[in-house]
Formats: C-alpha cells, sequence, structure tokens
C-alpha cells in the first residue's frame, strides 16, 4: 500500500515569528507585507468579502476575520481587550489559518499577534504613500502603546518621515516609545497635550485604546494638507475624531466600508456619507487627494484582506516552520470511528 501523504500542518508558535522578523528587520518585514497587501487589494474583485465576525462584551470583543480568494482561504482569531494590561496581560492576542480551498487542509498555522501589528502598521503606511502629500516629513504619534513603534517604523520606511511627535495619557507609555525609537536612530519628541503634539505635523496617526466614543481630535487641531490615519476607532461605540473632522473633509478613505461603517469613524455618519475604498484609487476609478491643501483621512478598522497578504507572506518566508498534528492520519478516510484507540473506548469484559 502507498504511504499516506502527511497531514501535519506547518505551524509558527508566537516565539517562531518574533524571531523570524527580527532576523529580517521589521522595518524589512513591513515593507515586504506592503508589496502583498497592495498586490491583493489591487485584485480585489478575485476575493469573497465579509465584514469581520464580531462578539462585543463590556470588556472587549473578539472577532473571527474569513476571506477567500478562491484558491486560499484564511481567517484569524483577534480578540481587543484595553483593560487587560491593567493585570498585566495583552490588549490583543492573534492566530491564524492559511488554508488551501481545493481540499480545505491548513497549509499554515501561526500567531498573527505581533503580525497583525505589523500588518496594520503596513497598511497605515500604505495608504499614506498613496493619500498624503509626497513631502511628508512630521507626523504626530497619539496614543504610544503596543501598536505605535511598528507605526513610526513603517512611516519611516515607507515615506521617508524624520521626526515624531509623541503624546499619551499614559506618560510611562510615551517613555517606552521614546526609548524604543532611540534604539533605531529615529527622532521623537514628547508633548504635553495633543493639541501640541499635532501643530505642524503632515501626518497624524491616532492609535488609542480605549473602548468609548472619544474626541481625540478636534477641529481647531488640523491644519491644511493633513493626512489623518485614524486606527484606533475600529469597533461599534470607538471613535477619536469629532464629526465635524469628516464633515471637513467631506469624504473618508476606508478598507471594506461594509465593515467600516459598523466599527470605525464612520459609525457617527449617516449611510450615504461618502466612503471610498482603498482598492479604488490603487485603480484608478477613484480620485485620491483632491488638492494639496485638503484634509485626507484614512479610517482604518483592519480588514480579513491585510491578514490573509500577512499569512501569505509568513508562508513565503519561513524556511523551517514546525509540524504540528494537528488533523487525525486516516488509513481509511471514511472510518474515523477506526481512528479512535479501540482498547481505551471498548467494553471492560466482565
Amino acid at each position: 500500500m502507498s504511504a499516506l501523504p502527511s497531514l501535519s500542518v506547518p505551524y509558527l508558535s508566537a516565539d517562531a515569528v518574533a524571531h523570524l522578523i527580527a532576523a529580517r528587520g521589521p522595518a524589512t518585514c513591513m515593507a515586504e507585507i506592503a508589496e502583498r497587501i497592495e498586490a491583493d487589494f489591487r485584485r480585489w474583485g478575485e476575493f469573497d468579502k465579509t465584514p469581520r465576525v464580531a462578539s462585543h462584551s463590556p470588556e472587549g470583543v473578539i472577532e473571527l476575520m474569513p476571506v477567500s480568494d478562491g484558491r486560499h482561504y484564511s481567517f484569524k482569531y483577534v480578540n481587543g481587550h484595553p483593560k487587560n494590561q491593567r493585570v498585566g496581560l495583552p490588549t490583543v492576542l492573534a492566530f491564524g489559518v492559511l488554508a488551501d480551498v481545493a481540499t480545505g487542509l491548513p497549509a499554515l498555522l501561526c500567531d498573527l499577534t505581533l503580525t497583525t501589528a505589523l500588518r496594520t502598521a503596513a497598511m497605515s503606511a500604505l495608504a499614506a504613500r498613496v493619500l498624503a502629500r509626497p513631502d511628508c516629513r512630521r507626523m504626530a504619534v497619539i496614543g504610544n502603546g503596543a501598536q505605535s513603534e511598528f507605526q513610526v517604523l513603517a512611516f519611516h520606511r515607507l515615506l521617508g518621515i524624520r521626526e515624531c511627535h509623541l503624546y499619551d495619557i499614559d506618560p510611562a507609555a510615551t517613555t517606552k516609545l521614546m526609548s524604543n525609537l532611540a534604539r533605531l536612530g529615529i527622532v521623537a519628541k514628547p508633548f504635553e497635550s495633543t493639541a501640541a503634539a499635532v501643530k505642524g505635523c503632515d501626518i497624524v496617526t491616532t492609535i488609542t485604546a480605549d473602548k468609548t466614543n472619544a474626541t481625540i481630535l478636534t477641529p481647531e487641531m488640523i491644519e491644511p494638507g493633513m493626512h489623518l490615519n485614524a486606527v484606533g476607532g475600529d469597533c461599534p461605540g470607538k471613535t477619536e475624531l469629532h464629526r465635524d473632522i469628516l464633515l471637513r473633509a467631506g469624504q473618508v478613505f476606508v478598507e471594506y466600508a461594509p465593515q467600516t461603517r459598523i466599527e470605525g469613524e464612520l459609525q457617527q455618519m449617516p449611510d450615504d456619507f461618502p466612503a471610498i475604498e482603498f482598492w479604488s484609487v490603487l485603480d484608478g476609478s477613484a480620485a485620491g487627494r483632491p488638492t494639496v491643501d485638503a484634509l485626507t483621512i484614512f479610517d482604518s478598522v483592519g480588514f480579513a484582506l491585510e491578514d490573509f497578504s500577512a499569512l501569505r507572506w509568513l508562508q513565503s518566508v519561513a524556511t523551517q516552520p514546525a509540524a504540528l498534528g494537528l488533523l487525525p492520519q486516516l488509513d481509511e478516510p471514511r472510518n474515523l470511528f477506526g481512528y479512535l484507540p479501540l482498547a481505551d473506548c471498548l467494553p471492560k469484559a466482565a
């Protein structure tokens, strides 16, 4: 009888992903993921898409994010629990699966906690490269938590940002970010308020964690030609921008409008408020920045296609993933019952 095909699933643990990213360099990884995301957004019509499935609680959210292009299928499990940091737990954890559509067999199972941070920052920088002014050199980062280093590094690598203004309601978070950026040779300055931090900046990234309808940015803080990268408003009841800022822009750029209208800054606006999906700017069917002095807003909530791109990237760069015995190895596929160790489950003799 011919040997059975192996059903071991390639597996990357959190430690394996961390070592892979460190070896390649996080900035290089984000640049490579951004290339994958752009290529996949350019074939938007090939994907079977749906808003993520979310289970909300007073403490946070647990989400499943599926997508498929007919050849590969992926999903990500991810949580968002802002209060976790108070008890020493991560606010976001994630894992994901990439599978072969033809057989339904998983092709990769891996931790996606670090990779989610990479792909979020890569998407932010990719959108800004298309939508922001080409001469941007100064960025403000409002909210200096777990995602902040990745955002700064991605904008430094992909857009040439040279100076960062930082503010967080927790000074310890800013100190942490300053220390990490100093190791990377990136110039950063702390400020005592949001208004002071955003003054004179070309790009403003808001990435706060509290699950509330906040007004991190107000209209008087907005300067001509700014690009707003609104990342923290990413679930129902969680926003960061005063709605008059959206009215001033007249439109927002989004990943997938049906999802963003539920979760992003768009949840503040009527259903007919203009939302331009990013793929349509890439293929030229929609305009990007209208004028040099215009305000542009990327209402980023994170979409499953970005995780698909990131999983495909991981599959391509992971040279020796571990083998995980996740699936039953059957001599006869129809005899699932025979997989049981019968000596353990049969009735014992009297």
